[in-house]
């Protein structure tokens, strides 16, 4: 029987514990992630391990609620020990979950804490972590530097000044910080907020919104002034993925009658939806960066949490809408003119994996892993969701060029998950060979499981 979380953790054969070893110390290029640049800019200090490890953290707020935990330990106002401790009785049922061993990763690597986390050993742990995160090297820029991050790409609003992403570039701080342009908030014409937003949007741009055209110059602003701040990312939401054919002469009128108050049509909105996609693609393509998909979240499906708690507060699950004609006409009407981006492409319902790693196939060419099949989203960085991502991607496509990890956390004790993946990638790479799969070519071997970890990445974003 195997030590738990041994040196050994997730490396079944001693060929995968040599090529976890070429990779564990490589830097982490973060290209996606919801971390908050005011934090960063600040070097922001916690005051304790609640307020660090569950401030904002659905994904452990969800496993909370599922053991019953009253949502007053949760979201609400009992003491930071209390909602600890509850999260420690939660924590020691967690069998087969991904956040077991996330949890004691970051014990151990942020905190050399290796006490097994539970009921009884929740003060034990509350004091040691606490202990940790007053010593003077425990900040944001502490934690970036100890895990050798090398570039951070937060995800922002096009009417952001950005005024934190110049702060921390004058900061000396090790890591890089860029913004990503993630304009969803521009695409909601159907939210009763769309019209507060788009005056948000022209005061940020200095351009009056008053149509589709005017909407779009105000959004070509932003990306200029977001690629003058080192942006090279956007970052697209589709949920679910819709084209609809149009005209261009009657996209102006459709979003002059939302910005009156008039409810739109859904064959509007898919249209208005379809333009703004194709036009905005247009621009990345322009500036050399790259285009990000995410597809399938249904959100916000508990209406009473919604209007307690609101957005980002665990009541999210898979979608299970076709996406297969949607993208794929999305992406032609950006290739066939030659203006299709680098695009990554992501898909919270596993069930659509083969779909979406094949459909990439369709849109190659002029740049290594052009179209990519993003890492394993959400519901899906698990060990299950991460070989099943890897192996769709082997199957229809080319995993040697793979991107690799990334965090999409809004936890600075998310770094962790790049060793998680790296293991399980190493693992992975090493049952084919030990299946006579693929040659036992350690040096080739290596060099495929360096390009996943850090080296893909680096090449394809351009940094």
């Amino acid at each position: 029987m195997k030590e738990f979380m041994g040196n050994d953790f997730l490396l079944a054969s001693g060929l995968a514990e040599r090529l976890f070893e070429e990779v564990k110390d490589l830097p982490i290029i973060d290209y996606h992630c919801h971390l908050e640049p005011k934090e960063i800019a600040e070097d922001k200090r916690f005051k304790n391990i609640t307020e660090m490890w569950l401030g904002g953290d659905h994904y452990k707020w969800r496993l909370m609620r599922a053991n019953g935990v009253p949502e007053e330990y949760i979201t609400g106002a009992r003491p930071d020990y209390e909602k600890f401790e509850k999260w420690a009785e939660t924590v020691e049922d967690l069998i087969g979950s991904p956040l077991y061993h996330w949890t004691h990763l970051e014990l151990r690597r942020y905190f050399g804490c290796d006490t097994l986390l539970n009921k009884k050993t929740a003060r034990e742990v509350w004091e040691r972590c606490n202990a940790v995160i007053n010593t003077d090297d425990f900040s944001v820029g502490g934690i970036l530097k100890k895990f050798n991050v090398e570039c951070v790409v937060t995800t922002d609003d096009p009417a952001d000044d950005l005024a934190y992403h110049k702060q921390i570039a004058e900061s000396g701080m090790s890591a890089k910080v860029l913004p990503a342009f993630r304009p969803s908030n521009a695409f909601a014409l159907n939210d009763p907020g769309f019209p507060d937003y788009i005056k948000k949007l022209s005061d940020a741009s200095g351009i009056a919104v008053t149509d589709y055209e005017s909407l779009r110059d105000a959004l070509y602003q932003r990306i200029d002034f977001f690629h003058s701040m080192g942006c090279r990312i956007s970052d697209n939401a589709l949920d679910p993925p819709v084209f609809k054919r149009y005209e261009e002469s009657e996209i102006n009128y459709i979003v002059i009658k939302a910005l009156s108050g008039q409810t739109p049509k859904s064959g509007d909105i898919k249209r208005f939806k379809t333009a703004l996609f194709v036009d905005l693609g247009r621009r990345y393509n322009k500036l050399g960066w790259v285009m990000q998909i995410h597809m399938n979240a249904a959100r916000n499906n508990n209406t009473l949490m919604l209007k307690t708690l609101g957005i980002n507060s665990g009541y999210d699950s898979i979608m299970d809408e076709p996406v297969t004609g949607h993208v794929n006409a999305l992406l032609d009407s950006l290739a066939v003119t030659g203006e299709l981006p680098k695009t990554i492409l992501y898909s919270l319902n596993p069930a659509a994996d083969d779909i979406i790693a094949s459909l990439a196939g369709n849109f190659q060419g002029g740049v290594r892993g052009k179209i990519q099949y993003g890492a394993a989203w959400w519901f899906n960085d698990t060990k299950t969701g991460m070989i099943k991502q890897m192996t769709a991607l082997a199957n229809s496509g080319l995993l040697a060029r793979f991107v690799g990890m990334l965090t999409d956390s809004r936890s600075f004790l998310s770094y962790t998950r790049h060793e998680y993946f790296r293991r399980i990638m190493a693992n992975l790479l090493a049952e084919w060979v030990e299946n006579g799969e693929f040659p036992n070519d350690f040096d080739k071997l290596a060099e495929i499981a360096k390009g996943i970890a850090y080296g893909n990445a680096k090449e394809y974003f351009g940094m």
